[in-house]
C-alpha cells in the first residue's frame, strides 16, 4: 500500500550555502522528491543564498543541473521540474557582513509574516553565529521561524556551549533542529518500531539476553575535497560525537512515555549520562585510533591520508574502535563495540545485536557448529533488517545446522523508492517536528563523553597507528574485540 502523503503548511526555506554541494546532492533533491508526491503547497519557496553572485533564472539553471545528476529520469516529469524550479529564488548575502541582508528581507516581506520559515545552514561551522546574529539583527527571526544547523555542533565541550548560547539568544530551543541525517534514515526508525510495537524483542532486550552490540559506519572514500575541515576534526569528533553515539542512544533507551520529541529525547539523554568515562586510565584498552596508508579502495590503488591532505605530520585519526559500556540495569556488562573509518572495503552502516549463546547444545559435534542468533539493522548501502537463526539443512542424511537470515529488504518488500533521510528531516522541521533532532543538552552531554577520550589521546601524544586502504582498520581494533572472546561482524 503506497505511503500516505500529509502536506504541509505553506513555508519559505532558505538555504544559506545554497549553491554548495550539500544544496546540490541532498537538499534540492530532497525538497523536488517532495514536490514530486504532492506535499509541498503552491506558495512554497525555495531561496538559495551564499556569497556568488547569480540571478534566479541562473540559480534555477544551478538547481536544474542538481536534479539531473541526482534524481532518476523516471523521476523527472518536465511538468513537476518546471514547477518546482519556479519556487526557486536566490540572493547574495554576505554571513560576516551587510551585504545582501536587506535583498533577503525584502523578498521574504513578500509574504505574510504568519507563514513559515525555515533557515537552512549548510554551511561551515564558523558561520553558524554570525548567520544567526544577522538573520536576528536584520529582522528576519518571526515567531514561526526555524534555524536547521548541520553537525558538528561545536568540537569540544566548551565550545559547543557557547555555540548553543550565541544561537539560543536569537532562537528559542523549540526553534532550532540540529540534524544528523542518521537519524531519518528509515531503518533508524524501524529500529524503534521493532522494539516497541513487537512483543518478541522488548521483553530480551537487555542484558540478560544480548551479549554485545556492534555498531559499525565504513566509508570507502577518502577525504573528497574536505581535507582542511577534517583534518581539524578527525573521524572522533566528525562521526563518533554524532552519527554513532546518537544510533547507540536509540539502542539503548528506555521505552519513552510516548513517541514524541520531550518523551523520546529524554530518554536518549539518560543513556548518555549513563556511559562509563573513558579517560587516561582506561583510554588504551577501550579506544584503538587508526590513519590510513596506501592501498586499493574500490578497486583502484588510492594515496594516503598524508598524500591525499598534503601535510606529512598530520595525527588526525581517519579510524577510531571505541568499547563502550552503559552503566545502568538494562545494559550492565554489555559491551558496545563502535567503529567508523574512511578507506575501508565498502560504503556501509549497520548495526548488529548479538543475543546470548544457548547455555546447552543436545545436538552435538556432528551438527555443525552453534552460532549466536543476530539481529543486524542495515542503515546503508540497502536498507533492510535481518533475523539470524539456526536452523535444520533441509535433506536426509542427519541433523545439520545451518545459521541463516529472515531477510526483510525495505526495496524489495514495499517496491517503492525509499525517500532520503533529507526528504523526512526537512519536513519535519516544517511541521516544527524535533523528536528526529538532538536537543542541547544531548550535544553537550556527548561532548561530556567524548571529551575526555581526546584528552586522553592528546596526553598519551601518540600517532595513529597505520592500516592499509581497502582493509577493515588497524589490527588493534581487531584485538580490541577479540580480546573479549568476540569478532566483527562480515558485512554481508
Amino acid at each position: 500500500m503506497p505511503s500516505q502523503i500529509i502536506p504541509v503548511d505553506p513555508f519559505d526555506c532558505v538555504v544559506f550555502g545554497g549553491s554548495g554541494d550539500l544544496a546540490e546532492r541532498k537538499l534540492l533533491p530532497a525538497l523536488y522528491h517532495r514536490d514530486l508526491d504532492g506535499q509541498l503547497p503552491d506558495e512554497c519557496r525555495i531561496i538559495g543564498a551564499s556569497r556568488s553572485e547569480m540571478s534566479d533564472r541562473e540559480y534555477r539553471t544551478f538547481a536544474k543541473k542538481a536534479l539531473a545528476e541526482h534524481v532518476g529520469e523516471k523521476d523527472r516529469p518536465p511538468e513537476v521540474v518546471d514547477r518546482f524550479l519556479k519556487r526557486l529564488h536566490y540572493r547574495s548575502v554576505d554571513a560576516q557582513s551587510d551585504k545582501g541582508w536587506a535583498d533577503l528581507k525584502a523578498l521574504l516581506d513578500q509574504a505574510d509574516e504568519s507563514r513559515i520559515r525555515a533557515f537552512y545552514l549548510a554551511v561551515g561551522p564558523n558561520l553558524f553565529c554570525d548567520i544567526a546574529e544577522r538573520l536576528s539583527s536584520n529582522g528576519l527571526v518571526t515567531e514561526k521561524s526555524r534555524i536547521v544547523i548541520e553537525k558538528p555542533v561545536g568540537r569540544d565541550l566548551s565550545s559547543a556551549m557557547a555555540l548553543n548560547d550565541t544561537i539560543g539568544k536569537h532562537f528559542r530551543e523549540e526553534q532550532i533542529f540540529r540534524i544528523d541525517h542518521y537519524l531519518g534514515k528509515e531503518t533508524v526508525q524501524n529500529l524503534m518500531v521493532l522494539r516497541f510495537a513487537n512483543s518478541l524483542y522488548e521483553p530480551i532486550w537487555n542484558a540478560s539476553h544480548i551479549d554485545h552490540v556492534q555498531i559499525t559506519v565504513a566509508e570507502s572514500v577518502g577525504l573528497e575535497g574536505r581535507g582542511g575541515y577534517y583534518d581539524r576534526a578527525g573521524a572522533l569528533r566528525d562521526m563518533v560525537q554524532n552519527h554513532l553515539v546518537q544510533l547507540m542512544c536509540l539502542v539503548a533507551l528506555e521505552p519513552p512515555a510516548a513517541m514524541e520529541a520531550g518523551a523520546l529525547r529524554d530518554e536518549k539523554l539518560k543513556v548518555l549520562h549513563s556511559l562509563e568515562r573513558i579517560d587516561e586510565t582506561n583510554c588504551e584498552q577501550r579506544t584503538v585510533r587508526g590513519q590510513y596508508k596506501a592501498g586499493v579502495a574500490d578497486g583502484a590503488a588510492v594515496p594516503g591520508y598524508l598524500e591525499d591532505l598534503g601535510n606529512g605530520d598530520s595525527t588526525t585519526e581517519t579510524f577510531v574502535a571505541i568499547k563502550a559500556t552503559i552503566a545502568n540495569w538494562r545494559w550492565a556488562g554489555v559491551p558496545f563495540y563502535l567503529r567508523t573509518g574512511k578507506r575501508l572495503p565498502q560504503r556501509m552502516s549497520e548495526i548488529v545485536v548479538t543475543f546470548r549463546s544457548i547455555p546447552h547444545s543436545i545436538f552435538g559435534a556432528a551438527a555443525g557448529t552453534m552460532r549466536q542468533n543476530q539481529l543486524v539493522v542495515r542503515l546503508q548501502p540497502d536498507e533492510g533488517v535481518r533475523q539470524w537463526l539456526m536452523i535444520k539443512d533441509p535433506g536426509p542424511g542427519g541433523m545439520r545446522l545451518r545459521h541463516v537470515p529472515l531477510d526483510m529488504s525495505f526495496a524489495e518488500s514495499f517496491h517503492e523508492r525509499n525517500p532520503d533521510a533529507y526528504e523526512r528531516l526537512l519536513m519535519d522541521v516544517i511541521r516544527g517536528n524535533q523528536t528526529l533532532f538532538m536537543r542541547r543538552d544531548e550535544v553537550e552531554a556527548a561532548w561530556r563523553w567524548v571529551d575526555p577520550i581526546l584528552e586522553a589521546w592528546e596526553a598519551r601524544g601518540t600517532k595513529p597507528q597505520s592500516y592499509t586502504s581497502g582493509t577493515w582498520g588497524p589490527s588493534a581494533s581487531i584485538a580490541l574485540i577479540e580480546r573479549d572472546g568476540r569478532t566483527w561482524h562480515e558485512p554481508q
